[in-house]
């Protein structure tokens, strides 16, 4: 790779980008992976090899077919009312009777026509016809094949009892088409009307003969099917039906069953077929939805909140290997019991590694994503939430790696308390939440276990700097402090008093207190190279410098920074104790040489860069408030007897020195945290030069137990 290629992958924007397709693209693959069926090689009349459950939730097309078409039996068709009809039907009895009333009045009509309205009339019905004839006539000439008994009986009855049976009949007719008629049920209406009239005493059995002819013969279906509101009707009631769906876990057939169609489709509608080969595009298109939503919320997060995290492609990374590692450990232990995977590791290294809001984020994206992996189990995703938000929140200001063990058994109880609570909810298995309770017991011991494992690897490999790490880095069993300790003792005490003044003063600002004490503890690690160039480690008169000239005691002084990074370096501190070796002298001056230097020979040669340190300057207020407690402290150990008035004065000189000579321009340090710092300072270099009681010289050996008299313990 050239470096042209090296120098794009190295810039920030780059890895992020990277980091996030790697991301999507690792968590993408897992779920795919987890969540894609088991395929089978299945055809109709096969006996299924095992149990198949169906992995989502999908309708049962073919009972749900059924149930539809039961509920359309059931629906009852529309008709309407045709009025035409009944008008026809009138019309025809009105002129089956017209034509009756004709053939027996033809000769009394004709008798009071004129001749030429006679010759009208003898044209359509011959004048003088027998009744033989008219019968004849009558039985040719009605539509309605009444038969020749019938015809019979309309000609010899009477006009007034014509007359009354064709109203009767015109009443029994609409009565009848009122209420409608449709073609299946006409021959039961006819039937109805005949065994009516039957029954009737106002007739002879001749006219009951003759109406019901007359009305089998017009009467007809004026109720139709409407088409349109019946196919309506049907379609509401088939919406109406609710579909069979088969649920996620639901069997779909078991071991042994007869494969037939309706259970082929749907295991092909699921893609559980080895010779569908179709891709299932919905499938893939959810799980990146819910990868892409992850990925925003958390990256949102960061943006809002902690927008520095953005800038730090290392620790992204880490978050990315906490994230994944749990996911594979899930997929690893999910075998066992889904209760045992331990999520509140996460959140644990999350909150001391990072952040605890964070972490609490980062806990309920994990939650969702394993419970997508594992059936979303309700009792799992409540342990997994509230048991991780307890491990995220249960370790911050930790100062003891063994209370993340106290954090796990606080899981613990959590997560028991839990899964008893929702499985006693939801099941009267007790013997069985009992079981899955002790799997949560065991989850906190282990979660804590793993974060205790895990965490020194994340820490050095990250260079990430926890409070747990600061209060090792404290520790006076530390192999470079115990070499400060014996090769430069002066220097170890200074770094000890430096170390408490800025403690101080950081926890009085809201600083970080625990980084601050580090810091100052390791900040002039450098003089153990040549302690004896510095004064606090000369035990005797005899001061190295006096044999040295300027330049050469002002480059010993500027070294111990660079000593000290390379021994930093050496012993692998993190870059954030690494800060306050380099930053804590900043570009200052060694006034004390660069002024001997030009007061003596070729004085006016004398360059000041050659006697500045390399700095940089601060570049935070916890490596500003080690500069200048180093400084005060110094200042303050020279002085012979000094009061509370000198010590605040000396203190007032030197910060405003730093601040008057650019020193401080580059941290965000303000005037009123300098005024708070000033107060603390003070306040504890009284607690330490306090006055002290002269005792008088006296034998310490004493009768009563050898202390000196006004001695206390």
């Amino acid at each position: 790779m050239d470096n042209a290629t090296k120098s794009f992958f190295q810039r920030d924007p780059i890895r992020r980008i990277l980091l996030a397709l790697l991301f999507f693209a690792s968590l993408f693959s897992i779920l795919a992976t987890s969540l894609k069926p088991e395929k089978f090689d299945l055809v109709v009349g096969q006996s299924a090899p095992v149990d198949i459950n169906s992995p989502k939730d999908i309708e049962d097309k073919f009972n749900t077919e059924l149930l539809r078409e039961k509920a359309v039996v059931n629906v009852e068709p529309i008709y309407k009312l045709n009025p035409g009809v009944r008008v026809e039907v009138n019309k025809d009895i009105e002129k089956f009777f017209n034509l009756v009333y004709k053939l027996q009045n033809a000769e009394e009509k004709i008798e009071k026509l004129t001749e030429e309205e006679t010759e009208e009339v003898t044209e359509e019905i011959p004048v003088k016809l027998s009744e033989k004839e008219k019968i004849e006539r009558l039985n040719q000439e009605n539509d309605l094949n009444i038969g020749m008994e019938n015809s019979k009986t309309a000609i010899k009855s009477s006009v007034e009892d014509l007359k009354y049976l064709e109203s009767y009949i015109n009443e029994i007719v609409a009565q009848n088409m009122n209420l409608g008629i449709n073609i299946e049920d006409l021959q039961k209406q006819k039937n109805s009307i005949k065994e009516y009239i039957t029954n009737l005493n106002e007739f002879s059995e001749e006219l009951k003969d003759l109406a019901i002819a007359v009305i089998n013969a017009t009467i007809r279906p004026n109720k139709f099917l409407d088409e349109e509101a019946t196919n309506g009707k049907i379609d509401i009631a088939r919406e109406n039906v609710d579909k069979v769906i088969i649920r996620k876990g639901d069997s779909i057939i078991r071991e042994g069953e007869i494969v037939t169609y309706d259970r082929l489709e749907i295991l092909r509608d699921l893609g559980l077929l080895r010779e569908d080969n179709k891709i299932d595009f919905i499938l893939y298109i959810g799980i990146a939805s819910i990868v892409l939503v992850i990925e925003f919320i958390i990256i949102a997060y960061m943006m809002v909140f902690n927008k520095t995290l953005l800038e730090k492609p290392k620790i992204l990374l880490m978050i990315y290997l906490i994230f994944m590692s749990v996911v594979i450990i899930s997929k690893a232990i999910e075998g066992i019991s889904i209760y045992l995977i331990p999520i509140g590791a996460a959140a644990m290294l999350m909150s001391i590694l990072v952040d605890s809001r964070l972490a609490v984020l980062i806990n309920l994206c994990l939650t969702v994503v394993i419970s997508l992996i594992t059936g979303n189990n309700i009792s799992f995703m409540a342990m997994a939430l509230i048991g991780g938000t307890v491990g995220a929140f249960s370790v911050i200001n930790s100062q003891q790696r063994s209370n993340i063990f106290v954090s796990g058994i606080a899981i613990s109880v959590i997560n028991m308390g839990t899964i008893a609570g929702i499985g006693f909810i939801n099941s009267s298995e007790v013997s069985q939440t009992l079981t899955f309770g002790l799997y949560g017991l065991l989850n906190g011991l282990f979660s804590s276990i793993l974060a205790v494992g895990s965490l020194p690897l994340w820490e050095s490999a990250f260079d990430v700097v926890t409070p747990l790490k600061l209060l090792e880095l404290s520790n006076p069993n530390q192999p470079l402090l115990k070499k400060l300790l014996i090769e430069a003792p002066g220097t170890y005490q200074h770094s000890i008093i430096v170390g408490n003044l800025s403690e101080s003063a950081a926890d009085a600002i809201g600083g970080n207190s625990l980084l601050v004490r580090a810091g100052a503890f390791y900040h002039d690690i450098g003089k153990t190279k040549r302690p004896y160039f510095f004064k606090e480690n000369q035990l005797t008169t005899d001061n190295p410098h006096d044999k040295l000239k300027p330049a050469l005691s002002a480059s010993i002084i500027t070294d111990h920074v660079r000593d000290g990074i390379e021994l930093a370096k050496k012993h692998k501190l993190p870059v954030e104790i690494r800060n306050f070796i380099t930053e804590h002298h900043g570009d200052t001056l060694v006034a004390y040489f660069y002024h001997k230097a030009k007061t003596g020979e070729n004085g006016d040669q004398v360059d000041e860069k050659n006697f500045k340190y390399d700095g940089p300057k601060p570049q935070s207020k916890e490596t500003a408030i080690v500069m200048m407690a180093d400084s005060i402290e110094a200042a303050v150990r020279s002085l012979s007897s000094p009061s509370q008035d000198d010590i605040q004065a000396l203190i007032e000189k030197i910060i405003d020195g730093k601040l008057r000579s650019g020193q401080l321009d580059e941290c965000n340090i303000t005037f009123k945290e300098l005024n708070t710092i000033k107060k603390t300072f003070l306040k504890v270099i009284l607690s330490i030069f306090h006055e002290r009681i002269e005792y008088p010289d006296m034998d310490i050996k004493k009768e009563d137990g050898g202390k000196p008299h006004g001695a206390v313990n």
